[in-house]
């Protein structure tokens, strides 16, 4: 066996790390910045800071936000909000379920904690809707529906009579203003001009909405009104014979794709990309896409297109990469399929294994700190 060298690693240019001295940290971002000099999950959460704070700086960056998980009925809504009232986002792609239930919340409606033990099958008869530890009051879902309800019935701001996820998101946006409800994502957002996009748009509690309000639209007589949320449905008139399930032919006036091209047209048209990741999920992978569909685009069409990357990338997210899913995987698994820039190319990036509710806090009160300060 050969000897061993004992080299110096500090000689070979390697980074110390320093234990934390809490006394000496007088600030969030004093803590995390101490963080960054420790080791394992610490150290993690200290790099996400730095290459948050980059992002924020560079001028000429887009910031996409993507956000999956309960991360309203979680109670980090106002977090969001107050990024995008400080213009460190230009773009949301969120689950359908985070907005509905951050829609409550900006109605005036509470969620509660679950007591231990609960039994789901009492909260449901209750009209109590678990998510983890936490409950959504089924009435808190009709007010949102209703709301929905008041969009669909008012609104002139359609194009060509269709909506999308990202045009019917600007348009509640506005109800919350015009009716001055409380503080949401959506009316930050449509303050700000950043487009809030669903993906899995269906796949919620206000796809469900805009879909019953069609149909409540198809079975209601000539010139009424749409029939309020839980209102007796229209007397079947003598001798109709309906079949089951009839309702279900009436399809909403809506299309996806009008999201897909918009989203394409934003990151086409930014000169540098960036991500913030809470979660995984379909919000994740549909925003970064963008670069393949450009590459794919441009070669079988022929066509001279820019191919967007994103230089900047934190996230956060307890899911490992072991289990193959598409929120475990990595910013280097994402440069292979042209999503990302490379490191050696400059693209900086970050990953935080951990419930974002621990995280996210402590982490923009530390962003927040150093951009006011200049740090």
């Amino acid at each position: 066996m050969p000897q061993r060298m004992l080299r110096n690693g500090r000689a070979d240019g390697l980074t110390p790390l320093q234990s934390i001295d809490l006394n000496a940290c007088l600030s969030f971002s004093d803590l995390v910045r101490a963080m960054g000099q420790t080791a394992f999950g610490g150290r993690r959460v200290g790099e996400a800071l730095d290459v948050l704070v980059t992002m924020a700086r560079d001028a000429d960056c887009s910031v996409v936000l993507t956000l999956s998980g309960a991360m309203t009925v979680a109670k980090q809504g106002r977090i969001i909000c107050e990024m995008i009232d400080r213009g460190m986002v230009q773009a949301v792609v969120a689950t359908g379920a985070l907005i509905a239930h951050g829609l409550t919340e900006s109605l005036g409606r509470v969620h509660y904690a679950a007591s231990g033990g609960s039994d789901d099958s009492e909260l449901y008869a209750g009209g109590y809707n678990r998510i983890y530890d936490t409950l959504e009051m089924e009435a808190n879902l009709n007010d949102v529906a209703d709301l929905v309800a008041r969009v669909l019935d008012e609104a002139t701001e359609k194009t060509d009579g269709v909506w999308s996820s990202a045009r019917f998101c600007r348009r509640l946006g506005d109800a919350l203003i015009e009716e001055n409800r409380g503080p949401g994502i959506l009316s930050s957002a449509r303050r700000a001009n950043v487009p809030v996009f669903i993906p899995a748009f269906t796949d919620s509690e206000v796809g469900l909405d805009f879909a019953t309000h069609a149909m409540a639209r198809a079975l209601a007589p000539a010139g009424a009104a749409t029939p309020a949320v839980g209102a007796a449905p229209p007397v079947v008139k003598a001798g109709d014979t309906p079949r089951p399930y009839d309702v279900f032919e009436t399809v909403p006036s809506f299309n996806p794709f009008i999201d897909l091209q918009g989203y394409a047209r934003f990151a086409a048209n930014s000169r540098r990309l960036g991500i913030l990741t809470i979660g995984g999920g379909v919000p994740r992978n549909w925003a970064q896409q963008v670069g393949p569909y450009c590459d794919i685009t441009a070669d079988r069409l022929d066509l001279e297109l820019p191919s967007p990357r994103f230089r900047y990338g934190v996230r956060i997210c307890p899911e490992p990469d072991h289990w193959g899913g598409l929120s475990g995987c990595t910013y280097s698994e994402g440069v292979s399929w042209g999503k990302f820039v490379p490191p050696e190319e400059g693209g900086r990036y970050a990953e935080v294994h951990a419930d974002a509710t621990i995280v996210l806090p402590l982490l923009m009160k530390a962003v927040f700190e150093e951009l006011e300060t200049g740090r």
